[in-house]
């Protein structure tokens, strides 16, 4: 019980400064793109189309790894140490790289930034939940200090922006150091049997996922959905900011804004638990799918800031219930030895996959015809899939046709 408690404190701190540091780089990335180094929407969608590819070429290896190596905490750590030089790196050289060459920049940005975030928040966030499991604490409690953090870096992000963008980048690098400290600090206890069962994840098993069509199907609510509200959110601030009278007080506005959604958000992550155990993991990801439709749409329809806020807030609603959601659907109906291979590429790894296909289209649909339009039409794509995935993904009472199906595929294992 005693060591139960210390990590769940100890990993919540490690949400909570890992999403500060995330947030206070990351947060105003698009109008530091637009408004600082004066990139085109065109550029900037290109920007995030190569962020999305360095981050779904690292979630399968991330994914492999961590099933692999189990409870032992070595990926945390590298990723840690990664982001005490994120200041540093924006700063010297993502920027002047960006303005020499766009491309360039992107390449080098995107090795950098999907490997330290796009990529390994979804590591992080599959091995606290192994964790949570082992030691019996609701990851959803842990996982709302994460959003805590984000809320209190963007609170202060958009003036000190304005003051100069380059003092976020510093702050998030001190808050990294603290990030080493903690994880330093976290030991878990492994059993044998846990060392076995993770030495047991081979290549093959991966494979098998493949050929299971459920896995397609959660693929395709993850691609039609999930990785839609993704890039909505890309460019969303400097839309947002575009709205007001000068620029300098959009970006605060949106801080502030941000910042109470993020809070909201971090409430909604302490009770999506009991609102998904109520309804159930399937209706709970149908649920959230039509809570992003509505803001997308909404985002769309809203002329004015009071409106487009309104509907910005929604996501404090729609994300934790559908980050709950997925690891409890996956862990219903596939094989927890693979959990985080399965969040990785099943839903994170997909998501990106596509963010890389629709950011440079969202890009062009912004310069061509407005961002009013282009919400429009992001919309209605998340609302039809969400449809779709009503007939398509499991609900509880086909778990155990799906549980026998994996039984098979899983023999080799359960032989040794």
């Amino acid at each position: 019980m005693k060591d139960s408690k210390s990590l769940y404190w100890k990993l919540s701190a490690y949400f909570f400064f890992f999403f500060f540091t995330w947030s206070s780089s990351y947060s105003l990335f698009s109008i530091w793109l637009g408004q600082e180094l004066n990139l085109s929407g065109s550029a900037t969608g290109i920007i995030f189309s190569v962020n999305a590819i360095f981050a779904l070429c690292m979630q399968p290896l991330y994914g492999y790894i961590s099933d692999k190596i189990g409870l032992r905490k070595n990926i945390l750590f590298f990723i840690s140490i990664l982001l005490v030089f994120v200041g540093p790196f924006y700063i010297y050289v993502y920027g002047p790289l960006l303005q020499y060459n766009v491309i360039l920049g992107a390449i080098v940005g995107g090795l950098y930034l999907g490997t330290a975030f796009l990529a390994g928040i979804g590591a992080i966030e599959s091995y606290v939940e192994k964790i949570s499991r082992k030691y019996g604490f609701e990851y959803g409690k842990s996982r709302m200090w994460g959003s805590l953090g984000w809320a209190a870096a963007t609170f202060f992000a958009g003036q000190l922006f304005n003051i100069n963008p380059n003092i976020n980048f510093w702050v998030a690098s001190v808050s990294a150091v603290i990030l080493v400290a903690i994880i330093m600090s976290v030991k878990v206890e492994i059993t044998n049997q846990e060392l076995e069962k993770a030495d047991s994840v081979t290549f093959k098993d991966v494979g098998q996922l493949f050929l299971l069509k459920d896995f397609w199907f959660l693929m395709l609510y993850v691609i039609g959905v999930a990785c839609i509200y993704g890039v909505y959110d890309q460019q969303f601030p400097l839309y947002y900011s575009s709205l007001f009278p000068t620029e300098a007080l959009g970006n605060q506005i949106f801080g502030y804004l941000n910042s109470f959604q993020v809070f909201l958000e971090a409430g909604f992550m302490f009770f999506a638990p009991f609102i998904v155990n109520k309804l159930g993991a399937k209706n709970s990801l149908i649920l959230a799918g039509f809570l992003m439709a509505l803001r997308i749409i909404g985002s769309g329809l809203a002329v004015e800031p009071i409106g487009i806020s309104a509907m910005k807030l929604i996501h404090a609603l729609e994300l934790p219930i559908m980050l709950i959601a997925i690891f409890k659907y996956l862990a219903l109906n596939f094989d927890t030895r693979l959990s985080s291979i399965l969040y990785l590429v099943g839903f994170q790894f997909a998501k990106q996959i596509g963010e890389s296909i629709l950011s440079p289209i969202a890009g062009v649909m912004y310069d061509s015809i407005g961002f009013r339009y282009s919400y429009m039409v992001m919309g209605g794509l998340v609302l039809v899939f969400t449809i779709i995935s009503i007939f398509t993904l499991l609900s509880t009472q086909k778990k155990q046709r799906l549980t026998c199906k994996y039984r098979k595929i899983t023999t080799s294992y359960i032989r040794r």
